[in-house]
Protein backbone atom coordinates (compact mmCIF):
# COMPACT_ATOMS: atom_id res chain seq x y z
CA UNK A 1 0.00 0.00 0.00
CA UNK A 2 3.03 2.32 0.36
CA UNK A 3 4.35 1.29 -2.69
CA UNK A 4 1.17 1.96 -4.85
CA UNK A 5 -0.34 4.75 -3.10
CA UNK A 6 2.70 6.99 -1.82
CA UNK A 7 4.95 6.34 -4.28
CA UNK A 8 2.66 6.07 -7.16
CA UNK A 9 3.48 2.82 -8.43
CA UNK A 10 1.85 0.26 -10.33
CA UNK A 11 0.47 -2.52 -8.28
CA UNK A 12 1.42 -4.92 -11.11
CA UNK A 13 5.06 -3.84 -10.17
CA UNK A 14 4.64 -4.44 -6.87
CA UNK A 15 2.86 -7.83 -7.11
CA UNK A 16 5.85 -9.14 -9.22
CA UNK A 17 8.04 -7.46 -6.38
CA UNK A 18 6.81 -9.02 -3.82
CA UNK A 19 6.56 -12.64 -5.49
CA UNK A 20 10.29 -11.77 -6.15
CA UNK A 21 10.68 -11.19 -2.21
CA UNK A 22 9.43 -14.55 -1.38
CA UNK A 23 12.09 -16.21 -3.55
CA UNK A 24 14.86 -14.23 -1.96
CA UNK A 25 13.77 -13.99 1.24
CA UNK A 26 14.77 -10.09 1.13
CA UNK A 27 13.09 -7.34 2.41
CA UNK A 28 10.09 -6.13 0.32
CA UNK A 29 11.12 -2.55 0.25
CA UNK A 30 15.03 -2.99 0.12
CA UNK A 31 14.47 -5.08 -2.80
CA UNK A 32 11.80 -3.19 -4.34
CA UNK A 33 14.28 -0.35 -4.48
CA UNK A 34 17.51 -2.41 -5.13
CA UNK A 35 15.43 -4.32 -8.20
CA UNK A 36 13.01 -1.92 -9.86
CA UNK A 37 14.36 1.38 -8.95
CA UNK A 38 18.29 1.16 -9.62
CA UNK A 39 18.21 -1.88 -12.15
CA UNK A 40 16.79 -2.20 -14.86
CA UNK A 41 16.45 -5.75 -16.43
CA UNK A 42 18.59 -7.00 -18.92
CA UNK A 43 16.72 -9.62 -21.37
CA UNK A 44 18.13 -12.71 -22.04
CA UNK A 45 19.71 -13.93 -25.17
CA UNK A 46 15.98 -16.79 -25.09
CA UNK A 47 13.61 -13.61 -24.28
CA UNK A 48 12.52 -15.35 -21.50
CA UNK A 49 9.17 -13.59 -21.46
CA UNK A 50 6.85 -13.40 -17.70
CA UNK A 51 4.29 -11.84 -16.30
CA UNK A 52 0.63 -12.03 -14.56
CA UNK A 53 -2.30 -13.19 -16.45
CA UNK A 54 -5.81 -12.37 -15.08
CA UNK A 55 -8.23 -14.77 -16.22
CA UNK A 56 -12.15 -13.27 -15.80
CA UNK A 57 -15.44 -13.37 -16.95
CA UNK A 58 -19.22 -14.65 -16.16
CA UNK A 59 -19.35 -17.53 -13.68
CA UNK A 60 -19.13 -20.75 -14.67
CA UNK A 61 -17.25 -20.57 -17.71
CA UNK A 62 -14.93 -22.20 -16.96
CA UNK A 63 -11.70 -20.35 -15.68
CA UNK A 64 -10.76 -22.68 -12.66
CA UNK A 65 -10.99 -26.08 -15.76
CA UNK A 66 -8.67 -23.87 -17.66
CA UNK A 67 -6.33 -23.08 -15.08
CA UNK A 68 -6.13 -26.54 -14.00
CA UNK A 69 -5.28 -28.04 -17.42
CA UNK A 70 -2.69 -25.90 -17.69
CA UNK A 71 -0.70 -26.99 -14.23
CA UNK A 72 -1.53 -30.55 -15.46
CA UNK A 73 -2.67 -30.65 -11.45
CA UNK A 74 -6.05 -29.33 -9.54
CA UNK A 75 -5.32 -26.55 -7.42
CA UNK A 76 -9.21 -24.89 -8.23
CA UNK A 77 -11.80 -26.54 -7.52
CA UNK A 78 -14.58 -27.15 -10.07
CA UNK A 79 -18.31 -27.83 -10.29
CA UNK A 80 -21.11 -26.99 -12.32
CA UNK A 81 -22.37 -24.74 -10.11
CA UNK A 82 -21.65 -21.03 -11.08
CA UNK A 83 -19.55 -18.82 -8.74
CA UNK A 84 -17.98 -22.05 -7.47
CA UNK A 85 -14.50 -19.95 -7.04
CA UNK A 86 -14.81 -17.08 -4.42
CA UNK A 87 -11.18 -16.26 -4.03
CA UNK A 88 -7.95 -15.33 -6.21
CA UNK A 89 -6.33 -18.46 -6.98
CA UNK A 90 -2.64 -18.04 -8.32
CA UNK A 91 -1.07 -20.23 -10.81
CA UNK A 92 2.00 -20.79 -11.85
CA UNK A 93 2.39 -21.96 -15.75
CA UNK A 94 6.43 -22.60 -16.23
CA UNK A 95 7.93 -23.16 -19.81
CA UNK A 96 11.44 -23.43 -20.94
CA UNK A 97 11.08 -19.79 -22.35
CA UNK A 98 8.35 -18.60 -20.63
CA UNK A 99 6.45 -17.88 -16.63
CA UNK A 100 2.88 -16.89 -16.81
CA UNK A 101 1.54 -15.71 -13.57
CA UNK A 102 -2.60 -16.88 -13.62
CA UNK A 103 -4.75 -15.46 -11.67
CA UNK A 104 -8.06 -17.43 -11.35
CA UNK A 105 -11.17 -15.26 -9.96
CA UNK A 106 -14.54 -15.05 -8.92
CA UNK A 107 -17.51 -15.08 -12.26
CA UNK A 108 -18.45 -11.46 -13.01
CA UNK A 109 -21.81 -11.29 -11.84
CA UNK A 110 -24.58 -8.89 -10.56
CA UNK A 111 -23.75 -8.74 -6.51
CA UNK A 112 -26.21 -8.27 -3.86
CA UNK A 113 -25.01 -9.48 -0.61
CA UNK A 114 -21.84 -9.12 0.77
CA UNK A 115 -19.59 -12.03 0.33
CA UNK A 116 -20.84 -11.91 -3.62
CA UNK A 117 -19.90 -8.22 -3.59
CA UNK A 118 -16.49 -9.06 -2.35
CA UNK A 119 -16.08 -11.50 -5.23
CA UNK A 120 -16.86 -9.70 -8.11
CA UNK A 121 -14.21 -6.45 -6.49
CA UNK A 122 -11.63 -9.88 -5.93
CA UNK A 123 -12.03 -10.48 -9.77
CA UNK A 124 -11.81 -6.55 -10.90
CA UNK A 125 -8.85 -5.64 -8.60
CA UNK A 126 -6.91 -8.03 -10.42
CA UNK A 127 -6.82 -5.73 -13.73
CA UNK A 128 -4.74 -3.37 -11.63
CA UNK A 129 -2.13 -6.46 -11.35
CA UNK A 130 -1.86 -7.80 -15.08
CA UNK A 131 0.26 -7.64 -18.03
CA UNK A 132 -2.80 -9.40 -20.10
CA UNK A 133 -6.07 -10.09 -18.98
CA UNK A 134 -7.34 -13.06 -20.50
CA UNK A 135 -11.55 -13.01 -20.39
CA UNK A 136 -12.88 -16.27 -20.97
CA UNK A 137 -16.48 -16.98 -21.94
CA UNK A 138 -19.03 -19.50 -22.22
CA UNK A 139 -20.28 -19.37 -25.89
CA UNK A 140 -22.41 -21.80 -25.61
CA UNK A 141 -24.35 -19.96 -22.91
CA UNK A 142 -23.94 -16.96 -25.23
CA UNK A 143 -25.13 -18.95 -28.52
CA UNK A 144 -28.46 -19.98 -25.95
CA UNK A 145 -29.03 -16.07 -25.61
CA UNK A 146 -29.07 -15.53 -29.40
CA UNK A 147 -32.80 -16.30 -30.09
CA UNK A 148 -33.71 -13.54 -27.98
CA UNK A 149 -32.29 -10.44 -29.10
CA UNK A 150 -32.99 -8.28 -26.00
CA UNK A 151 -31.76 -10.52 -23.41
CA UNK A 152 -28.44 -11.16 -25.93
CA UNK A 153 -28.09 -7.41 -26.19
CA UNK A 154 -28.34 -6.75 -22.24
CA UNK A 155 -25.81 -9.74 -21.65
CA UNK A 156 -23.53 -8.16 -24.09
CA UNK A 157 -23.79 -4.57 -22.68
CA UNK A 158 -23.02 -6.21 -18.92
CA UNK A 159 -20.06 -7.43 -20.74
CA UNK A 160 -18.89 -4.51 -21.91
CA UNK A 161 -19.27 -2.45 -19.04
CA UNK A 162 -16.17 -5.20 -16.92
CA UNK A 163 -14.46 -4.98 -20.45
CA UNK A 164 -14.51 -1.20 -20.60
CA UNK A 165 -12.36 -1.42 -17.38
CA UNK A 166 -9.49 -2.91 -18.73
CA UNK A 167 -6.06 -1.14 -19.30
CA UNK A 168 -3.71 -4.00 -21.09
CA UNK A 169 -4.03 -5.90 -23.91
CA UNK A 170 -6.67 -8.79 -23.51
CA UNK A 171 -7.36 -11.53 -25.30
CA UNK A 172 -10.51 -13.22 -25.62
CA UNK A 173 -11.29 -17.21 -25.36
CA UNK A 174 -14.25 -18.60 -26.29
CA UNK A 175 -14.83 -21.92 -24.04
CA UNK A 176 -16.92 -24.94 -24.74
CA UNK A 177 -17.21 -24.37 -28.33
CA UNK A 178 -16.95 -28.37 -28.68
CA UNK A 179 -20.29 -28.09 -28.10
CA UNK A 180 -21.43 -25.65 -31.23
CA UNK A 181 -21.67 -25.64 -34.39
CA UNK A 182 -18.56 -23.73 -36.20
CA UNK A 183 -21.21 -21.25 -38.13
CA UNK A 184 -22.33 -20.16 -34.60
CA UNK A 185 -18.90 -18.98 -33.45
CA UNK A 186 -18.35 -16.11 -36.47
CA UNK A 187 -21.44 -14.21 -35.15
CA UNK A 188 -20.38 -14.53 -31.64
CA UNK A 189 -16.61 -13.08 -32.41
CA UNK A 190 -18.04 -9.63 -34.29
CA UNK A 191 -20.22 -8.80 -31.53
CA UNK A 192 -16.91 -9.17 -28.93
CA UNK A 193 -14.70 -7.75 -30.65
CA UNK A 194 -17.20 -4.76 -31.55
CA UNK A 195 -17.13 -3.85 -27.95
CA UNK A 196 -13.43 -4.00 -26.77
CA UNK A 197 -10.37 -4.27 -29.25
CA UNK A 198 -9.06 -7.82 -28.11
CA UNK A 199 -5.52 -8.56 -29.16
CA UNK A 200 -6.87 -12.16 -30.35
CA UNK A 201 -9.58 -14.30 -30.37
CA UNK A 202 -9.26 -18.30 -29.48
CA UNK A 203 -11.85 -20.70 -29.72
CA UNK A 204 -11.06 -23.67 -27.36
CA UNK A 205 -12.72 -26.41 -25.13
CA UNK A 206 -11.26 -26.30 -21.72
CA UNK A 207 -12.51 -29.82 -20.29
CA UNK A 208 -11.12 -31.25 -23.54
CA UNK A 209 -8.66 -29.35 -24.19
CA UNK A 210 -8.99 -28.48 -27.67
CA UNK A 211 -7.48 -24.87 -28.58
CA UNK A 212 -5.54 -24.93 -25.06
CA UNK A 213 -2.21 -25.21 -26.68
CA UNK A 214 -2.80 -22.28 -29.13
CA UNK A 215 -4.16 -20.00 -26.28
CA UNK A 216 -0.75 -20.30 -24.51
CA UNK A 217 0.97 -19.59 -27.46
CA UNK A 218 -1.06 -16.17 -27.53
CA UNK A 219 -0.80 -15.78 -23.89
CA UNK A 220 2.71 -15.82 -23.99
CA UNK A 221 3.68 -14.15 -27.33
CA UNK A 222 1.83 -11.43 -25.49
CA UNK A 223 3.92 -11.00 -22.00
CA UNK A 224 6.68 -8.67 -21.96
CA UNK A 225 10.19 -9.76 -21.65
CA UNK A 226 11.05 -10.54 -17.81
CA UNK A 227 12.59 -13.19 -15.71
CA UNK A 228 11.52 -16.30 -14.11
CA UNK A 229 9.95 -15.61 -10.56
CA UNK A 230 9.04 -18.99 -9.09
CA UNK A 231 11.08 -22.37 -9.10
CA UNK A 232 9.60 -24.39 -12.04
CA UNK A 233 8.64 -27.09 -9.90
CA UNK A 234 5.97 -24.50 -7.64
CA UNK A 235 2.24 -24.45 -9.21
CA UNK A 236 0.91 -22.39 -6.69
CA UNK A 237 1.46 -19.73 -4.03
CA UNK A 238 -1.74 -21.16 -2.31
CA UNK A 239 -1.22 -22.86 1.17
CA UNK A 240 -2.16 -26.65 1.51
CA UNK A 241 -4.80 -25.88 4.28
CA UNK A 242 -6.70 -23.60 1.84
CA UNK A 243 -6.63 -25.99 -0.70
CA UNK A 244 -7.83 -28.57 1.82
CA UNK A 245 -10.56 -26.52 2.62
CA UNK A 246 -11.43 -25.82 -0.79
CA UNK A 247 -11.67 -29.63 -1.64
CA UNK A 248 -14.16 -29.93 0.98
CA UNK A 249 -16.35 -27.03 -0.17
CA UNK A 250 -15.95 -28.74 -3.18
CA UNK A 251 -17.54 -31.77 -2.28
CA UNK A 252 -20.46 -29.84 -0.07
CA UNK A 253 -20.93 -27.77 -3.96
CA UNK A 254 -21.37 -31.76 -5.76
CA UNK A 255 -23.40 -32.97 -3.04
CA UNK A 256 -25.97 -30.30 -1.99
CA UNK A 257 -28.56 -28.74 -3.83
CA UNK A 258 -30.53 -25.61 -3.91
CA UNK A 259 -29.21 -22.74 -1.69
CA UNK A 260 -27.07 -24.83 0.47
CA UNK A 261 -23.38 -25.03 -1.72
CA UNK A 262 -23.99 -20.61 -1.38
CA UNK A 263 -24.52 -20.65 2.41
CA UNK A 264 -21.69 -22.89 3.03
CA UNK A 265 -17.76 -22.23 3.56
CA UNK A 266 -15.42 -24.32 5.00
CA UNK A 267 -12.71 -23.43 8.14
CA UNK A 268 -9.46 -25.69 9.05
CA UNK A 269 -9.55 -25.69 12.82
CA UNK A 270 -6.03 -27.84 12.72
CA UNK A 271 -3.70 -29.71 10.33
CA UNK A 272 -1.68 -31.53 12.17
CA UNK A 273 1.46 -33.49 10.47
CA UNK A 274 3.23 -36.64 11.94
CA UNK A 275 5.80 -35.44 14.77
CA UNK A 276 8.67 -37.24 12.15
CA UNK A 277 9.53 -36.77 8.60
CA UNK A 278 9.93 -40.18 7.55
CA UNK A 279 7.00 -41.77 9.61
CA UNK A 280 4.09 -42.98 7.61
CA UNK A 281 1.79 -41.71 9.96
CA UNK A 282 -1.37 -39.65 8.60
CA UNK A 283 -2.23 -35.98 8.22
CA UNK A 284 -4.69 -35.18 10.42
CA UNK A 285 -7.30 -32.46 9.61
CA UNK A 286 -10.50 -30.87 11.77
CA UNK A 287 -12.18 -28.45 9.68
CA UNK A 288 -15.68 -26.84 10.27
CA UNK A 289 -18.55 -26.54 7.32
CA UNK A 290 -20.28 -23.32 8.16
CA UNK A 291 -24.02 -22.93 7.27
CA UNK A 292 -26.62 -20.04 7.94
CA UNK A 293 -29.64 -22.13 9.38
CA UNK A 294 -30.78 -24.77 11.65
CA UNK A 295 -32.40 -26.35 8.70
CA UNK A 296 -29.33 -26.54 6.43
CA UNK A 297 -27.17 -28.25 9.38
CA UNK A 298 -29.63 -31.02 8.74
CA UNK A 299 -29.37 -31.27 5.33
CA UNK A 300 -25.25 -31.60 4.76
CA UNK A 301 -25.52 -34.04 7.75
CA UNK A 302 -28.04 -35.69 6.46
CA UNK A 303 -29.88 -38.63 7.89
CA UNK A 304 -27.78 -40.79 10.20
CA UNK A 305 -24.76 -38.79 9.45
CA UNK A 306 -25.05 -40.19 6.05
CA UNK A 307 -24.27 -37.17 3.82
CA UNK A 308 -21.73 -35.43 6.21
CA UNK A 309 -19.65 -39.07 5.98
CA UNK A 310 -19.76 -39.36 1.62
CA UNK A 311 -18.53 -35.50 2.16
CA UNK A 312 -15.82 -36.62 3.81
CA UNK A 313 -14.91 -39.48 1.60
CA UNK A 314 -14.88 -37.89 -1.15
CA UNK A 315 -12.97 -35.23 0.12
CA UNK A 316 -10.15 -37.63 1.47
CA UNK A 317 -9.76 -39.23 -1.26
CA UNK A 318 -8.67 -35.77 -2.66
CA UNK A 319 -6.81 -34.50 -0.37
CA UNK A 320 -4.84 -37.79 0.10
CA UNK A 321 -3.84 -36.96 -4.08
CA UNK A 322 -3.05 -33.47 -3.05
CA UNK A 323 -0.62 -34.54 -0.06
CA UNK A 324 0.75 -37.57 -1.12
CA UNK A 325 -0.22 -39.28 2.13
CA UNK A 326 -3.01 -40.84 3.91
CA UNK A 327 -5.31 -38.46 6.08
CA UNK A 328 -7.42 -38.33 8.78
CA UNK A 329 -10.49 -35.66 8.58
CA UNK A 330 -12.74 -34.94 10.91
CA UNK A 331 -15.86 -32.81 10.52
CA UNK A 332 -17.92 -30.55 12.15
CA UNK A 333 -21.02 -28.28 10.69
CA UNK A 334 -21.87 -25.52 12.87
CA UNK A 335 -24.84 -22.73 12.43
CA UNK A 336 -23.43 -19.22 12.03
CA UNK A 337 -26.59 -16.47 11.23
CA UNK A 338 -25.98 -14.47 8.45
CA UNK A 339 -22.22 -15.41 7.75
CA UNK A 340 -21.78 -14.06 4.49
CA UNK A 341 -22.50 -11.02 5.26
CA UNK A 342 -19.88 -10.92 8.30
CA UNK A 343 -17.15 -9.06 7.83
CA UNK A 344 -14.87 -10.91 10.21
CA UNK A 345 -15.70 -14.42 8.60
CA UNK A 346 -14.98 -13.04 5.20
CA UNK A 347 -11.87 -12.34 5.97
CA UNK A 348 -10.93 -15.33 8.00
CA UNK A 349 -11.75 -16.97 4.28
CA UNK A 350 -9.17 -14.77 2.65
CA UNK A 351 -12.09 -12.55 1.35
Amino acid sequence: NLLVKNLHTPKRIVTLAYIEQKRTHQPLLQHFTDKFFMQQPVPSPREHRSGVVAVIGPPNSGKSTLLNRYLEQKIAIVTPLPQTTRNRILGIVTGTDYQMIMLDTPGLHKAREMMNQEMVRIAMDTLEEADIVLFLSDAEAMHALASDKKRLAKRYAELSNYLSKIQCPAVLALNKVDRLAKEALLPMIERFTSIHPFRAVVPLSALEGDGTDTLLHTLVEQLPVGPQYYPEDIPTDSTERFIVAELIREQVFLRTRQEIPYSTAVLIDAFKESPQPHQDGPVVIHATILVERGSQKGIVIGKQGKMLGEIRKAAIKEIEHLLYCKVQLKLWVKVKKKWTSNEQILRELGM
